[in-house]
């Protein structure tokens, strides 16, 4: 039969079959070998070769065609729809019964015209039906198939998705496959459920083959001036036990000023995340909730932290002890009230529990800043401030008379003045299209004379100090609040770059000084000495594509290198090589060397396919911690990827394995299925 009426016409018009349509009289051309129209019944008849197009380009062809204006029942034969600039629908035969349109011996893709050679993908089957009302197109025995049918991906029973018009719909998404050595194959399979324009969520059910299955749930949620993400899984193992993961991140803008943010981050035990692949190597999980309130000059910060801690303790590594309830901070900074002198008050709240210990610590700090640009181009900046602690200890572990109480309980408080002043002379020279820059730099620090009674807490918010190139002419070199440095002090050093309209070059030089000498057993571990410190310097060089730095520390002694820091990076986008790299000497984090590197690196093989990969390797133990390579094609209308990973690491129940992971999915207008 190749009879078609009016209705036809809302393939190509209507946003109702296929997602398109108008009513013959917004046809915009029509195109036959012949055509005849009666002017009473007005129906159109052509002959031979037809082509319709409406105004935005969306075209239907067929053999012959009898249109009616009214009618809905259809039926064609040897059709082609162009549904939109890349939409495409070709059939044997469609049939068209109200609402409901059936395609035999059909073939869809959101992707003609995409590449010159054709189709990037396509769906056959041998029915499509679209329903109008669902606004679904439904696929049965369906077939995926990559270049005008050329390579099969998979092929299923049953198929549905939205139509193009559909901005959301729930349904089921592209499933994904994953091949591990612990738990063997794995099958992803998301379902997105809609509720409304900003609120969704997708659920996956994963089957494995050596673990019992395992849920996943992820929700959004977008208000008018705030946005709600959570993350979740579960399972029940073979072994009997429940385990489980949830992410959560929260902000709710409460005005131009004020900002609230909440975060989870749970789990239930220490492998759960790296067994079932969650685990970003973070150190540990962190929940709690923070409030910040800015003004113009000041701000103020409150938040509170409860940790979980997922590393393995190992030799002198400091862990997180105890939870964060709450910590405030506070700053003000005055207007100049003479030349460039201003003042900054700061004070810092601190409850700091755990099962067997728990603190408070208040601390208020006034500090007046005066920067001078004196004859000569000479800069000179000096500072004054006070600074007063109060602690209560409730079975705390802290210093007391050069030892260590491991269980005091009581108030304590102590009075720490401070100043500084610091010297700079911004030199510079052009030679040849090259700007070179050196500034000579000191800073005099003048504080109380301080003994291990005044550290306090062992494990409250100082895990110690690290000398290097950022913590030379700082404010404060320790990590936290409760360790304060042991009198007068020196940083001296200089910086030296050059640079034109395509290369920079950068040095930095320097080292500090205590006036008050200590004994070589204090603070010795990280750059401090008796007296003299280590040096510290760096080295950068930036030109276009090459991206080179080197940061190290120097022992003043015998000028051997006792910790250093490479990285490279060259190349643009997905043609690249990557190298980052540490050496330390006497690390803080365990009693042994840290020696390790890691190399990435990327190649664009065509416009659309790349590799990546990259490699983590202890030197120190001569092990891969953990490498992976994979295969990319990104193409605007699906995408494709086969990736492998190794991992490892050892950790309680969790033997670090290799993994295979596949992942296809087609994109329609910009959005994945």
């Amino acid at each position: 039969m190749k009879k078609l009426n009016a209705f036809l016409l809302s393939f190509l018009y209507l946003p109702n079959s296929f997602g398109i349509g108008v009513n013959l009289d917004e046809a915009k051309t029509i195109k036959a070998d012949k055509i005849k129209y009666n002017i009473k019944s007005e129906e159109l008849q052509t002959s031979g070769n037809t082509e319709m197009t409406n105004a935005s380009g969306q075209k239907i062809k067929l053999k012959e065609a009898s249109l009616v204006k009214l009618n809905s029942n259809v039926a064609a034969k040897d059709i082609e729809l162009w549904l939109g600039s890349n939409v495409y629908i070709k059939a044997k035969e469609i049939n068209k019964n109200n609402q409901i349109t059936t395609a035999d011996r059909a073939m869809f893709t959101a992707c003609d015209g995409c590449d010159s050679f054709g189709h990037a993908w396509e769906i056959t089957g041998n029915e499509i039906i679209h329903d109008e009302n669902e606004k679904m197109i439904y696929f049965h025995n369906a077939a995926f198939w990559l270049y005008n049918g050329n390579i099969p991906i998979f092929w299923l029973p049953y198929y549905d998705m939205p139509d193009p018009s559909v901005k959301y719909k729930s349904g089921l998404l592209t499933p994904s496959f994953k091949s591990t050595s612990d738990m063997g194959t794995q099958l992803n399979i998301p379902v997105y459920i809609n509720i409304s324009d900003k609120h969704d969520l997708t659920t996956t059910f994963s089957y494995l083959t050596d673990e019992n299955p395992l849920f996943q749930l992820e929700h959004r949620l977008n208000a008018t001036h705030s946005e709600f993400r959570t993350k979740g899984s579960f399972t029940h193992n073979k072994a009997g036990e429940n385990r489980w993961h949830i992410f959560n991140d929260d902000i709710i803008e409460m005005g131009e000023n004020t900002r609230a943010l909440i975060y989870i981050q749970r789990t239930s035990d220490k492998t759960y995340l790296q067994k079932y692949g969650f685990y970003n190597y973070q150190p540990y999980l962190d929940s709690g909730a923070k409030l910040e309130i800015f003004g113009q000059s000041s701000y103020v910060i409150a938040d509170t932290h409860i940790f979980q801690e997922l590393r393995e303790p190992q030799g002198n590594q400091t862990i997180s002890s105890g939870n964060i309830l709450p910590n405030i901070f506070g700053k003000y900074q005055s207007d100049p009230f003479f030349k460039e002198t201003y003042v900054v008050f700061s004070g810092d709240l601190l409850g700091v529990s755990s099962s067997k210990q728990s603190s408070q610590r208040i601390i208020g700090e006034g500090r007046i800043v005066s920067p001078w640009t004196l004859w000569g181009g000479n800069r000179l900046t000096a500072s004054i401030a006070t600074r007063y602690d109060i602690y209560n200890f409730e079975n705390t572990k802290i210093y007391e008379n050069n030892t260590i109480n491991n269980s005091y309980s009581g108030m304590k408080s102590r009075f720490l003045p401070s100043g500084y002043i610091e010297w700079g002379l911004p030199l510079y020279d052009i030679k040849n299209d090259w700007t070179y820059t050196l500034e000579p730099q000191a800073r005099l620090t003048i504080m109380e004379h301080t003994n291990k009674n005044n550290v306090f807490a062992v494990n409250n918010d100082s895990a110690g100090r690290f000398l290097s190139d950022t913590t030379l002419f700082s404010d404060n070199r320790y990590s936290g609040f409760d360790v304060w440095e042991n009198g007068n002090f020196i940083d001296y050093g200089a910086q030296w770059s050059a640079f034109d309209n395509k290369n920079d070059i950068s040095v930095f030089f320097g080292q500090t000084y205590d006036f008050n000498t200590q004994d070589d057993n204090d603070f010795n571990d990280n750059g401090f000495r008796n007296g003299f410190s280590d040096y510290v310097g760096r080295v950068s060089y930036n030109r276009d594509l090459i991206n080179l730095s080197t940061r190290f520390r120097i022992d003043k002694n015998d000028i051997s290198l006792n910790h250093i820091e490479n990285s490279a990076y060259i190349g643009r986008n997905n043609t690249y090589f990557s190298l980052g790299h540490i050496w330390d000497s006497n690390p803080l984090i365990s009693n042994k060397d840290t020696h390790e590197g890691i190399v990435s690196a990327g190649l664009q093989l065509t416009k659309r396919i790349n590799v990546r990969g990259y490699v983590f390797y202890n030197m120190y133990e001569h092990l891969f911690q953990r490498h992976s390579a994979g295969i990319f094609y990104e193409h605007p209308c699906f995408y494709l990827s086969f990736e492998y990973r190794r991992d490892n690491a050892i950790k309680e129940d969790y033997r670090g394995g290799t993994t295979f992971q596949f992942k296809f999915g087609m994109s329609i207008d910009g959005k994945h299925y």
